[in-house]
């Protein structure tokens, strides 16, 4: 049997016997490369691999590509004077914020009186007439006179059987629980100093002075503070850093200061006590040390961490003020303009409108990357089928 082995190979032509040898090659190959993409697969599952990886990334960004340094160098002098041109467009565009800060100071008078007369209907200082109470809603349009009369009747009916409130009981209160970015600030405890809440106002600095804007948070009188009005003031800049002038990106708030509320006894929410037992190392005996520590609360707000002189702050005072100053920006830029509509719920449906989108834009993403993944001959669904070990429910 060997021997007719021996002689068909024999028989075979010197170019079959190569075409052989590569079709083994290329299994090769093929296993070699099956066994790298394993490989690659088992390592890129490893998180201290993929951290690494990230650090080293991490590192990359921002470092220079090498393209400037290749350029001839009367190529770079034109780029630096490029540059130049561009700090100084740094500053023309800060002038123009200062102008937009003005026109800000200027509208901002022409709204208040709207904003107080708003202000007067939630406190039922001020009782708006049938006309101004009157809003259509877009599916009144389609409803005949007959249907109108018979609703209005239900609604005087179950008026009647309620107690009339004044104002727009909770109007604020109602606001904050409606925004998730407030929301998150406020605890139990908080709520019912908030019903008190009638009105936040934004005031800008004067013409002339450093630019600046503050919130006031006006209060009926209440059992848990004395204060009538607290304040919470923003400190802004519009010019650029003379040290990274390409960073300016417009005004940025540089600092905020809070006020001291003067609690009642017994009512601050910033602070609790806790009861904490002690023992006493020689004698063995123990007791009981009451302690008052801080307490999470809304008016925490009031009370921000002081930015040093040197501008350098810890990780945890700068993370603190970060989400201040985007809470301070939020109030001002959208709570106060659009109060009602954030009370209804209107502008958070809008809100989630524009996510919505995004989420369908990166919906639309996986699915052309699913289908260029089954167009690649090397696609496996079954691969796909069990997700890594990492990723299963627990």
């Amino acid at each position: 049997m060997a021997d007719l082995d021996n002689k068909e190979q024999a028989e075979l032509d010197p170019a079959d016997m190569e075409d052989v040898e590569e079709v083994e090659e290329e299994e090769t190959v093929e296993d070699e490369n099956s066994k790298a993409k394993q490989l690659t697969v088992q390592m890129m599952q490893n998180p201290q691999i993929l951290a690494a990886l990230q650090e080293r990334l991490d590192g990359l960004v921002g470092s220079p590509s090498g393209y400037m340094e290749s350029l001839p160098k009367v190529v770079k002098r034109r780029v630096n004077a490029l540059k130049n041109l561009q700090v100084k467009c740094a500053h023309i565009e800060a002038k123009f914020y200062e102008e937009v800060h003005e026109l800000e100071r200027k509208y901002a008078a022409l709204y208040q009186p709207l904003f107080d007369k708003r202000s007067e209907i939630i406190k039922a200082v001020y009782e708006p007439t049938d006309e101004e109470c009157e809003w259509k809603q877009e599916e009144e349009e389609e409803l005949t006179e007959e249907m109108k009369e018979k609703a209005k009747l239900e609604e005087e009916k179950k008026d009647e059987e309620k107690e009339d409130p004044k104002g727009i009981p909770e109007f604020w209160l109602t606001v904050f629980k409606n925004v998730d970015l407030l929301s998150e600030m406020l605890q139990e405890h908080d709520e019912p100093i908030l019903k008190h809440l009638q009105d936040i106002k934004v005031k800008f600095s004067d013409a002339g002075q450093p630019m600046s804007f503050t919130l006031e948070f006006h209060f009926e009188p209440n059992d848990f503070f004395t204060n009538t009005v607290l304040t919470k003031t923003y400190k802004m800049r519009s010019e650029p850093d003379e040290s990274d002038p390409f960073s300016f990106d417009g005004p940025e708030i540089m600092g905020c200061t809070g006020c001291t509320i003067d609690w009642t006894k017994g009512k601050n929410v910033t602070l609790k006590t806790i009861k904490k037992k002690q023992k006493h190392k020689g004698r063995g005996t123990v007791r009981t040390v009451t302690k008052t520590v801080p307490n999470d609360s809304f008016f925490n707000f009031f009370a921000p961490p002081e930015v040093p002189e040197s501008g350098e702050l810890d990780e945890d005072s700068e993370a603190v003020l970060a989400a201040d100053f985007e809470i301070g920006h939020f109030i001002r830029e959208r709570i106060v303009p659009r109060a009602v509509l954030y009370f209804t719920g209107e502008a958070i449906e809008d809100d989630d409108d524009d996510y919505d989108e995004e989420g369908e834009e990166a919906d639309d993403e996986e699915g052309e990357e699913e289908a260029d993944e089954e167009k690649d001959p090397d696609y496996d669904p079954k691969k796909d089928a069990n997700p890594p070990a990492e990723c299963k429910q627990q």
